[in-house]
């Protein structure tokens, strides 16, 4: 049975639809301004570096070159020899056409070729598209591995401990992250609370984050006092051999009853303690973060969490980000700010995320994110 025309219409309508689902102005507008420019500085970063001509002309030439060698060096090598043949049969057939005459006893015909020279140029270049980008949806695919491998370690309900509320949050500015956060409740009743943020975005932090989960689940288990751990930590972020491997912590061992916190905190960004009457305490002193010298002598603190009192927690993602490429970071103030409002674990954390997104309006991500809000209620 042959189908209507009105049949068709609306098969063309639902494609157009599907096609262009989450297609907006302002993706369409950032293609063309910071994700060009993000591609030239990928592009031409392993390239010669000397100052542009100034003349306009010789410094499009200049740039035209470091682009095509940027281009090409990112290629494999049969891949970047197909990329040239057919930029040079292009542009010969653009150039100087290629014409073939016949000639017979009563005329001569001359075929113009360049029609066709020019599509299997095309051609071409589509197919080398085609296998580029099979290979990075290869390479997708094994993120999204690895991101649902590093979900797993990271914790997907709170601790249910008596007298206290849990709140908290993990976004990824890449498929992996390098945040890194979990609760673990000891033999003793005690509650360990870790967070830390690896050096590097992507898969090396990932890798890191790994590495520090592993190392942080031996050394509860081997002596877990804040000390302990921390030099434990270091040590084995030390021995990657990788100056650039490194990673902040703030660990903190809570005794419920009590409510007393001791804790370390390594590079990491000072949590804060909203008090029950409305004052509120930086945790923490400047040290390094671990995994850059052999030898560290992390200082444990200690303070008390009071009925009332609201403990929060999150990574420089939170505080560094910033509202466009030359645009104001949110900032610890308005951190403190935010935490002016009494209300629940739940309601606090939202309150900052929400803040946090009207900020940051339609900015991507650049920072991983953690937050965690912790309450104590008697």
């Amino acid at each position: 049975m042959q189908k209507s025309t009105q049949e068709y219409v609306q098969q063309a309508r639902h494609f157009l639809r599907e096609y262009t689902e989450g297609l907006n102005v302002r993706d369409l507008r950032r293609l063309f301004d910071q994700d060009a420019a993000h591609a030239y500085k990928v592009l031409t970063r392993d390239q010669d570096s000397d100052r542009e001509p100034e003349d306009a002309t010789k410094r499009f030439f200049h740039r035209a070159k470091i682009i095509f060698l940027g281009i090409s060096y990112k290629l494999g090598p049969a891949r970047r020899m197909l990329f040239v043949f057919c930029l040079f049969f292009a542009i010969l057939g653009l150039v100087s056409p290629p014409t073939f005459e016949f000639y017979s006893d009563q005329a001569s015909v001359e075929l113009d070729f360049s029609p066709l020279w020019f599509l299997l140029s095309i051609g071409g270049l589509l197919w080398l598209l085609i296998v580029e980008l099979v290979d990075r949806v290869r390479v997708r695919d094994e993120l999204e591995v690895a991101r649902k491998l590093q979900s797993d370690l990271l914790p997907d309900t709170s601790p249910q401990v008596p007298g206290y509320s849990f709140a908290h949050s993990y976004r990824t500015a890449n498929e992996v992250g390098g945040d890194y956060y979990d609760f673990q409740t000891l033999p003793d009743g005690r509650l360990a609370i870790l967070m830390g943020d690896a050096s590097g975005h992507g898969i090396a932090a990932g890798l890191l984050m790994a590495i520090s989960n592993a190392t942080l689940k031996t050394a509860l288990d081997v002596d877990p006092e804040p000390e302990a751990v921390a030099t434990l930590l270091n040590a084995a972020l030390y021995r990657t051999g990788d100056r650039r491997a490194f990673m902040t912590l703030f660990y903190g061992l809570l005794e419920p009853q009590s409510g007393h916190l001791n804790f370390v905190c390594a590079g990491h960004p000072f949590p804060l303690v909203r008090r029950a009457g409305g004052e509120i305490e930086e945790l923490g002193t400047g040290t390094l973060p671990l995994g850059l010298r052999r030898e560290v002598e992390p200082r444990a603190q200690s303070v008390e969490l009071e009925d009332g009192d609201l403990l929060v927690l999150f990574t420089d993602g939170l505080p560094e980000s910033v509202n466009g490429p030359d645009g104001d970071a949110f900032g610890f103030q308005k951190i403190k700010e935010l935490l002016g409002t009494v209300g629940s674990p739940d309601r606090v954390h939202d309150r900052i995320l929400l803040a946090f997104d009207q900020h940051i309006g339609h900015e991507p991500l650049t920072d991983d994110l953690t937050l965690v809000v912790i309450s104590r209620t008697v």
